[in-house]
């Protein structure tokens, strides 16, 4: 809120570069929440995704969060009124490095009722093929 006061008194000021800094550094922290929320669900995702083939079956509630996750990725990353996505196909990818030792983590407490931990769950799955995946689900344009 701050920053809207001090964007509308340099405006009012006619410091227009001033205002333009403001402007920047509010894009920045609204892609940052973006990213933040984007991760939260792919952490989501991957967890499924690792618990599906680690113990090499499914279950409606892990397919249900899959599909529920996916669409809300799809939905955060839209731009409503300008259109096209916050988020490229590679800026995903990041998202999903960052969010796979989380998901590891996480899924090292399920699998199996939990007698992995996660450098051995590491193991049991193809990290490359588990992102690949995950990102073939929430891709712009899927």
């Amino acid at each position: 809120m701050e920053e809207l006061l001090t964007l509308k008194e340099r405006l009012l000021c006619g410091d227009i570069s001033g205002a333009l800094v403001i402007v920047e550094e509010l894009e920045e922290m609204s892609r940052d929440d973006k990213i933040n929320n984007i991760r939260s669900y792919a952490v989501i995702l991957l967890l499924h995704l690792i618990k599906r083939k680690a113990e090499n079956r499914t279950t409606r509630s892990w397919d249900v969060s899959i599909r529920n996750s996916v669409r809300e990725i799809q939905e955060k990353n839209k731009r409503r009124k300008a259109g096209g996505y916050y988020l490229t196909s590679e800026d995903l990818l990041d998202t999903l490095e960052i969010a796979y030792p989380m998901a590891i983590d996480r899924a090292s407490l399920e699998v199996a009722e939990g007698i992995y931990d996660p450098d051995t769950l590491e193991t049991l799955v193809n990290r490359e093929e588990i992102i690949a995946q995950a990102l073939a689900l929430i891709a712009p344009g899927t």
